[in-house]
């Protein structure tokens, strides 16, 4: 689970637009940079380099 608060004020690195939560992989989720950084620990890895590319059916599914 990660704050609310801090997820409003979390922002893709990359593009500098809002995340998602997608609770079940336990991942932020930028649709704008195609990304998914990973919680680890309750904490946000917030690096490119950590990320986790998504294919277009992911992005279309939608997070949650």
């Amino acid at each position: 689970m990660i704050d609310e608060k801090l997820l409003s004020i979390l922002v893709c690195p990359v593009t500098k637009t809002s995340l998602v939560y997608d609770r079940e992989r336990a991942e932020l989720v930028s649709k704008a940079a195609g990304l998914a950084y990973p919680i680890r620990d309750g904490i946000p890895v917030m690096l490119e380099a950590e990320a986790r590319r998504i294919d277009a059916s992911e992005m279309s599914a939608g997070a949650e």
